[in-house]
């Protein structure tokens, strides 16, 4: 049972990471692709229906580490309270920007809420990227299962690189996403800079992975390839798709390492938290089960319907004038 939570944690953390990602990485590029308000707006609708669902995900994550495997919630988080923070305040701001943005008809109103979208995308997005490596390479935790150190402990070279790799992982598969959900322009404007920054943003990610599990990284590079060249061959949908398979890849090959650890010890293997001594009894993860095998369903035909309403590409002509 403590196994199967493992993998269903490390499968909300994929769904996270793939539906976030593309969410962040279209804020992160608003002044990049959006060259004037009307263009903004485009993007900014491209996700106006899912982002806060997509945030779902993390929840649950967090949620289910919590009931599933206490003790590994409880030294990650004590040690994550500055990223944590951070990202919080980053999301609060980010999710009033999509609000409050559109009530005003002033430039500089507006320019100041699109820049706490871009801001709030990219602190958000490192700050996952740092919680995510620090799970995978480890705290310093002594024989008592105790996060010993500074509260800095989190932030090292490694895991600054990790939160690069799924910053420059937002950043193209935002880009591609931009290029599925638009028309005109925008579009073109989405596969250029996707094609330009793929080969320098992605290398973070292949760093990470290289850390993690060495030639494993060759089977991501690889997909991200494939990427990369179907977006060139004008198939955006396929290029997406590729993107999310490269990020399951991630996700497989960085919790597949980490098992059966759920949070290693730099300071002595022996001493790293396990599924074993971490989780709860076997009878709340029973009833945990029971919880998600009638819930998980439901969350997904809702999200997948809405995913499926605003399937549709948009452009600048559908863009009512501002008022």
């Amino acid at each position: 049972m403590e196994t199967l939570w493992f993998v269903l944690i490390a499968v909300l953390w994929l769904g996270y990471l793939f539906l976030e990602g593309f969410d962040f990485g279209v804020g992160m590029l608003l002044p990049v692709l959006g060259r004037d308000n009307t263009e903004r707006r485009v993007m900014i609708n491209t996700i106006g229906p899912v982002w806060d669902g997509n945030e779902v995900w993390l929840i649950v994550a967090i949620g289910a580490t919590f009931a599933a495997f206490p003790g590994w919630y409880a030294a990650l988080l004590s040690a994550a309270y500055l990223p944590l923070t951070l990202f919080l305040i980053a999301l609060i701001g980010r999710g009033v920007a999509f609000d409050y943005r559109g009530k005003v008809d002033n430039p500089r109103w507006r320019r100041a809420w699109d820049l706490t979208i871009v801001a709030g995308s990219w602190i958000a997005t490192l700050c996952v990227g740092l919680l995510i490596s620090t799970t995978v390479l480890g705290l310093p935790i002594d024989a008592n299962g105790d996060r010993v150190g500074s509260p800095f402990a989190a932030i090292r070279l490694d895991t600054v690189i990790g939160a690069l790799a799924f910053a420059g992982y937002a950043l193209v598969h935002g880009a591609v996403f931009t290029a599925l959900k638009t028309e005109g322009e925008i579009r073109e404007r989405a596969r250029r800079v996707a094609m330009t920054l793929a080969p320098v943003a992605l290398l973070p990610l292949v760093a990470l992975l290289a850390i993690v599990a060495g030639l494993w990284a060759a089977v991501v590079v690889a997909i991200l390839g494939l990427a990369m060249w179907r977006l060139v061959a004008d198939r955006d949908g396929q290029s997406f798709a590729l993107m999310g398979l490269a990020i399951a890849a991630t996700v497989v090959i960085l919790f597949g390492s980490l098992y059966p650890n759920v949070l290693p010890s730099t300071l002595n293997d022996a001493w790293s938290l396990t599924v074993a001594n971490t989780a709860s009894s076997p009878y709340t993860l029973k009833v945990m089960t029971w919880v998600a095998a009638f819930g998980t369903p439901a969350v997904l035909v809702y999200q997948g319907w809405t995913y499926w309403v605003f399937r549709k590409r948009i452009g600048v002509r559908h863009i009512p004038a501002a008022h």
